[in-house]
């Protein structure tokens, strides 16, 4: 070990505080490096990203349109198939019983049960949703979805498919126009 490789305890020296307003020649003197007076030389002030210098910002000069869902959308609570494998089997889950296990928050607020995770054994759950794919592992469980008055869950229906739109009459008898030119072109050579 060399002299320049020792080193003091980790704490033994603490920087010295920097000592503000201490003359114009220390370079943080009269202001202390806080600029002028007004909201900005106060502590704790953070000016907002909409902040334009006094000018109306941007946002509210552009005017509003359209339709928003947001305050209308259901917020759910959300809790994974495999949280539920703490329930006894052939147990009937509601809303309230995760309260009580703490597995969700607020028990006035609806609950939809994800697929995470994995159910070993059959268990009847009552909650307002549930995705596809935690349905089908309850089920595959030997256990039942429901809502939560306890009617059985309505199977979602597929929307229909999306019709073609046939703009052409050779479109209309099973063609298209490109499949007439590529004929025509293979007949040329």
């Amino acid at each position: 070990m060399q002299l320049h490789e020792v080193l003091k305890n980790a704490g033994a020296y603490r920087k010295e505080k920097t000592r503000v307003g201490r003359g114009p020649g220390s370079g943080i003197g009269k202001t202390c490096g806080r600029g002028g007076k007004g909201a900005t030389a106060r502590s704790g002030y953070r000016m907002p990203a909409t902040y334009a210098g006094g000018q109306m910002p941007l946002f509210r000069r552009l005017p509003k349109r359209g339709f928003t869902n947001a305050p209308f959308k259901t917020k759910y609570q959300v809790v994974n198939v495999g949280d539920l494998a703490c329930f006894d089997a052939g147990a009937v889950v509601t809303a309230e019983d995760l309260t009580e296990r703490r597995l969700a928050a607020k028990s006035g607020m609806p609950v939809k049960i994800l697929g995470g995770g994995d159910l070993p054994h059959a268990l009847t759950i009552r909650a307002h949703a549930f995705s596809s794919s935690a349905r089908s592992k309850i089920e595959k469980a030997g256990g039942k979805v429901e809502t939560p008055d306890g009617k059985p869950f309505p199977v979602r229906k597929k929307p229909f498919p999306a019709k073609k739109v046939l703009g052409t009459a050779e479109a209309d008898k099973g063609g298209t126009g490109k499949d007439k030119l590529k004929g025509e072109s293979s007949d040329n050579k």
